[in-house]
């Protein structure tokens, strides 16, 4: 597989949301000068120690910067092997955790690969012109977040609005990999 490097064009893609409606990043990008798309699943222990991070993470950037920020959370498993990251599935987890951001499927997937994604939760951030900005770990301590000295993600968002190049080394995202076919 490969790695998409900072700097390089965004792969497009066109996935189904959870909500029955169809996720477009350049239609995002329409909307919205930033989008972090997260790939992210259900049953990952990772991603259950971020979730909630994740949903604040766009309420902050939705309450002081209205309609410039939005995160994209991106399903890859297989859903053979793990049913428990199924299309309906992901409709309960995202209704019991409130997520407050649009989570697609990628049921063949093919974004998962054209990104380079290896693990969830893993953001990748990407500008108005659909490059990638940043990717890399979302903070520095996934197990207490009371605990986290370094916001990557969010700081990185926020250099980027500022239109700042991002400053600090990417390090790369923990957590389980993706459950490839």
């Amino acid at each position: 597989m490969m790695i998409m490097e900072i700097n390089a064009y965004a792969p497009d893609f066109e996935l189904p949301n959870i909500d029955g409606n169809v996720g477009h990043l350049t239609r995002y990008l329409e909307k919205f000068e930033i989008v972090a798309v997260i790939f992210m699943c259900n049953h990952c222990p990772y991603v259950k120690a971020y979730i909630e991070r994740l949903i604040e993470l766009q309420n902050y950037f939705s309450d002081r910067f209205p309609g410039k920020v939005t995160l994209v959370g991106i399903n890859s498993n297989d859903q053979v092997k793990y049913p428990e990251d199924s299309f309906t599935k992901m409709q309960e987890y995202a209704k019991n955790w409130r997520i407050n951001f649009h989570y697609l499927r990628d049921r063949n997937q093919e974004v998962a690969e054209a990104f380079g994604a290896t693990c969830t939760p893993e953001p990748f951030v990407v500008d108005r012109q659909g490059i990638l900005r940043y990717r890399g770990q979302i903070d520095d301590n996934y197990r207490d977040p009371t605990a986290v000295t370094e916001p990557s993600l969010k700081l990185a968002i926020e250099q980027m609005l500022k239109g700042e190049t991002i400053s600090k080394a990417m390090e790369p995202a923990i957590g389980c990999s993706i459950k490839w076919k």
